[in-house]
């Protein structure tokens, strides 16, 4: 068993809460332009004292409208500047803070709405609203919807003016370091969705050793810097590189539109971004397939490989003579135009999510991004080990942050202690003592090592929690359980992990198949694998799918499937005697046909 901790930095005072930072910026420097808010097309500055005050009156309107200590509001938005001003404004009245995905199916909204209790809920647009709509009859708490985009924030900013100032600081400065803040969900391997409960404290622990860590102040977080948010804010990464970008003064955009994400860069100009792997991987692809098509493939590989070798030479004395030279020729053939892409200005990346992988953090800190990879959970309030600038091994997530402790249990299952660790999921006990052992180490679920440094390497996952390489996650049972539903259907497994998006390899029933060949006319003497591509048989497995997803958002929903030439069974190895399917078997076995569901993009 090893075990390598670092010791905090910061820790929360028992008074403080996650607001603080906003108001105390707001009286120290008014006027600093702490945040950009795109407008007709053009970014306007706003201060720290106008976000401030936005922020009172939301919280005002709040108050008035009848929001008690504790009590849970949604947020059903993409990431946009109201978004932050919602959540501030949620906190300094005293709530708890509900994010929702905005591509969260009916079923989702309905479930993290009535789970958590949630008394009101901020949603974008009437579309978001008409989601919420379809559910509430089901949802007796929810006594109000507030649409952002249909005035929602001035009719709470209009209703607060009967409340002073002074009530809506008393009523922030009641909220204390161990007041639940926010309840986020996370899907888990039953397959329902599972509220975390995290305090004040445990985003502060979060943010306060985040920004305290070695190199990050001087490099990354500090009012002469800027990022532009762009991942959703209901994911708990993209949430306190928010909150620790306001907590440093770091001048922060937003923007939900990733189709005309470039040119926002362009115009923003960030110094840093968040992102997920599969980014990184469409920047580096679309880069690749443009020199190809341009004739400059080979130049394209040279450039790659010079990237590569010049980050790995950062690891081991620096590039020599030759190697500088190339990659100045290269820079400005190639690396300049990959860096305008992301704005001209990125110096340093942080992934999450899922892996990133070792050539692409050797590409994109050759070209002069240095991607700082790091590891969490939801239930870690996000990062718990983090590659620093001055202290980082590509290929790695890093060492652990201040604060935190990571042990590799006999099994090699990833535990961890720390201030950000949350207390519990919300009215789940049950599932609350299954991830702590008998220690107080909380169970991740993934399988790792740390070597004598303290780097820690991702090896394999325990759960079959499935993350794409955009980094969302998905409980593979949810589809799989509404597939097998299907009458056609036998078994699937749901796919993806690491993966551009969700697929699935579908078997059919061989009782049953006999009867679907006679309803469509099939010859008699068809077996599944002459008709396995039959555009019958696939549009009915399709109507299975597309059945399956509406029980998911979007972003977890099966883009592609493969039906299989022959049934799963307990001889093949593919079941277990209980006929559940052995995944791994399945992997190793089909490895072929999972290739296959990847093998063009949409």
């Amino acid at each position: 068993m090893r075990e390598y901790g670092v010791p905090a930095i910061y820790v929360p005072s028992p008074d403080s809460t996650m607001t603080d930072s906003l108001f105390d910026h707001a009286a120290r420097w008014p006027d600093h332009p702490a945040f950009g808010r795109r407008v007709d097309g053009t970014w306007l500055p706003v201060t720290s004292r106008e976000c401030a005050d936005q922020v009172a009156a939301v919280a005002a309107g709040l108050i008035a409208w009848g929001l008690e200590p504790g009590d849970r509001v949604g947020l059903f938005s993409r990431t946009r500047f109201e978004w932050m001003i919602c959540d501030f404004a949620i906190w300094t009245a005293g709530g708890v803070s509900v994010p929702i995905y905005e591509t969260s199916s009916a079923e989702q909204v309905e479930w993290e709405l009535g789970d958590s209790g949630a008394v009101a809920v901020f949603v974008e647009s009437e579309s978001l609203a008409a989601t919420v709509a379809e559910v509430r009859p089901r949802l007796a708490a929810v006594r109000e919807v507030w649409t952002i985009e249909a005035g929602g924030l001035d009719a709470l900013t209009e209703l607060g003016r009967a409340i002073s100032a002074d009530q809506v600081t008393a009523r922030r400065r009641a909220v204390t370091a161990a007041s639940p803040a926010t309840i986020v969900y996370t899907s888990g391997t039953t397959g329902r969705p599972k509220g975390c409960m995290i305090t004040h404290a445990n985003l502060l622990s979060e943010v306060g050793n985040v920004t305290a860590a070695p190199g990050v102040a001087d490099a990354v977080l500090n009012e002469t810097k800027s990022t532009l948010l762009f991942l959703p804010l209901a994911h708990i990464l993209a949430r306190m590189i928010q909150l620790s970008v306001v907590a440093t003064r770091v001048h922060l955009g937003h923007t939900g539109d990733l189709k005309n994400l470039p040119p926002q860069l362009a115009e923003f100009r960030p110094t840093s971004v968040l992102s997920v792997p599969r980014v990184f991987e469409k920047i580096y692809n679309t880069a690749q397939h443009t020199a190809a098509t341009e004739g400059h493939a080979r130049l394209f590989a040279l450039a790659d490989a010079t990237a590569v070798a010049y980050s790995r030479s950062l690891d081991t004395g620096g590039p020599g003579l030759w190697l500088r030279a190339r990659h100045a020729l290269f820079d400005r053939l190639v690396y300049t135009k990959l860096r305008a892409a992301m704005g001209g200005r990125v110096e340093y990346a942080v992934s999450g999510g899922a892996p990133l992988g070792a050539r692409l953090g050797h590409f994109f800190r050759g070209i002069g991004v240095n991607v700082l990879e790091g590891y969490g959970l939801t239930e870690t309030c996000a990062g718990v080990t983090l590659n620093l600038p001055g202290a980082q091994r590509i290929g790695s997530v890093g060492r652990p942050l201040p604060g935190c402790s990571l042990r590799i249990a006999e099994d090699g299952e990833i535990l961890i202690k720390g201030g950000p660790v949350f207390g519990g999921y919300w009215h789940d006990e049950v599932s609350t003592q299954a991830v702590f052992d008998d220690e107080g180490w909380f169970r991740s679920g993934d399988i790792g090592e740390i070597d004598d440094e303290g780097f820690l390497t991702i090896t394999g996952r325990k759960k079959d929690l499935i993350v794409t390489s955009s980094g969302k996650n998905v409980a593979p049972a949810v589809l799989e359980d509404r597939l097998r539903a299907h009458w056609l259907v036998s078994h699937c497994v749901v796919v993806g992990d690491a993966r551009p998006y969700i697929g699935a390899l579908v078997t059919i029933d061989a009782d049953v198949f006999e009867q679907w060949k006679q309803e469509k006319g099939k010859p008699v003497t068809a077996s599944l694998a002459d008709l396995r591509e039959d555009a019958d048989l696939m549009a009915t497995v399709k109507d299975a799918v597309d059945e399956a997803n509406k029980a998911v958002s979007s972003a977890e929903s099966i883009k592609r499937f493969r039906v299989m030439a022959t049934d799963f069974s307990v001889e093949g190895g593919e079941l277990t005697p209980t006929l559940k399917v052995k995944r791994n078997v399945v992997y190793q076995a089909f490895a072929d046909e999972v290739e296959a569901l990847y093998r063009r993009e949409e």
